[in-house]
């Protein structure tokens, strides 16, 4: 199996925990099943760790890499494969509709750095038309956060947004241990199926974001308080909510409900 064997320092600026681990690297691998004929994209590669097992499918891979230290130490592990192409650029930027090659989708994948996780993971939703499915390593609590169930601690923005777009599933836990340097946080690998017809409903979209941005704004007042300079208590009747509860308790319909009564600006 290729890996960079040159020494890299991990760089905290940009999040970085190489995973070492080659029983989750296995696993992981198992889990994504790259074929020959898939279009996979990998954000943050790293050190090259899953990047070796998928390019050994015979996959097209399309790399995103912001460290330009490492853009060299990958290029000159795995430049060999001719599916290989490696893009120096920011993953919470870059526009995933350009690596497209007629209408197959893409494939994401990656260990995503926690310091940016959820701005990356609201980038790579509003683009979600595009993948087929998405295998990401995260923070266990943000994995938690987006598969939770309305009623439950873990229920808010993230959870509703990406449930919205997604089928979403905690796959297995990876411990600390599995990485260099080992991080702080337990971490999880979480796979995200897009959801068919969700891409054309832009503005359905937009109005849910609105609603649950204000929803849960502060998580232990009530509808009524959080919503008092949007809506009054017609509203939260007309939707069959109880303007005393609080927003971990709505479901993804009851936002919906509420977001369709924001005004027109």
């Amino acid at each position: 199996m290729a890996r960079i064997s040159q020494a890299h320092t991990p760089r905290k600026r940009f999040g970085q925990n190489f995973l070492t681990d080659d029983g989750v690297i296995q696993s992981i691998t198992r889990a994504i099943n790259p074929k020959s004929v898939d279009h996979i994209v990998e954000i943050g590669p790293g050190q090259g760790a899953l990047t070796a097992p998928v390019i050994q499918s015979g996959c097209r891979l399309d790399a995103i890499e912001l460290d330009r230290d490492l853009t060299t130490l990958l290029l000159a592990s795995f430049s060999i494969h001719t599916g290989f192409t490696l893009h120096n650029a920011d993953a919470l930027t870059f526009d995933y509709s350009q690596l497209r090659r007629g209408s197959e989708p893409l494939r994401v994948i990656g260990n995503l750095p926690y310091n940016i996780s959820t701005p990356l993971l609201f980038h790579l939703l509003d683009q979600k038309e595009h993948f087929s499915d998405m295998h990401f390593m995260l923070q266990k609590e943000v994995v938690d956060r987006m598969s939770a169930a309305p009623g439950t601690k873990h229920w808010g923005r993230l959870g509703v947004m990406c449930q919205y777009f997604c089928k979403v599933e905690c796959l297995f836990d990876v411990p600390k241990d599995a990485f260099y340097p080992p991080p702080k946080v337990q971490s999880a690998i979480v796979r995200l199926i897009p959801r068919a017809g969700t891409a054309v409903n832009r503005e359905e979209a937009t109005a849910l974001g609105k609603v649950t941005k204000i929803a849960f704004a502060q998580r232990r007042k009530t509808l009524r308080n959080n919503f008092k300079d949007t809506f009054d208590d017609k509203v939260f009747e007309s939707a069959g909510i109880e303007p005393g509860a609080r927003a971990e308790t709505l479901s993804i319909d009851q936002l919906l409900a509420l977001s369709r009564h924001l005004p027109v600006v």
